[in-house]
């Protein structure tokens, strides 16, 4: 995913839906802090995304240009149309933290993209290991700091054993990019 691609996404999801607020969420959402980053680093031809005024056009986008559409076919790339129950694993008041991605490519219409740190601490917090890649690569980078992202940890709904267990995970990942460079 390029940041291009994220931009007609936006546009086309906007366009849609009939709203000119698309929320973005997932992997693809970091182009709008780091649009230059590698495209192997994101692994992924799709953004997840909601509209934020008419979520329940998220179907809808998602039959339009989703995954095998008519757009997945011409472009590579499609739009995952979730809904806002797919950010329970942020932490709370991501929703104020949300960077605006509107230009001339997306037409007007505004993608709200995760901030980076929420971003990652849901990556986290989901624990998938087709994201550990992602995560690592920002952290090499300097693009997360870790204690924002052990404060933002503490912003999500889960165990207290489960948040120790991230914020291990955390920490080694930090010593870890720290020895590497």
């Amino acid at each position: 995913m390029r940041i291009s691609h994220l931009e007609h996404i936006i546009r086309a999801s906007g366009s849609i839906a009939g709203d000119d607020e698309i929320i973005v969420l997932g992997s693809s959402s970091v182009l709008a802090q780091i649009p230059d980053i590698p495209e192997d680093v994101i692994m992924s031809v799709e953004a997840d995304l909601f509209p934020k005024n008419l979520v329940h056009m998220s179907d809808i986008i998602d039959g339009s240009i989703g995954e095998l559409s008519p757009f997945h076919h011409a472009f590579g790339y499609y739009a995952h149309g979730v809904g806002p129950e797919t950010a329970l694993n942020l932490p709370s008041g991501w929703q104020g933290r949300l960077i605006e991605l509107c230009n001339e490519n997306t037409k007007g219409i505004t993608g709200l993209c995760l901030e980076v740190h929420d971003l990652v601490v849901g990556k986290y917090v989901s624990a998938r290991p087709k994201d550990y890649k992602f995560v690592r690569y920002l952290i090499s980078k300097g693009y997360v700091d870790q204690n924002i992202l052990l404060e933002r940890l503490k912003e999500v709904s889960l165990s207290e054993e489960r948040k120790e267990n991230i914020e291990k995970k955390i920490k080694a990942d930090f010593a870890r990019a720290k020895d590497e460079n």
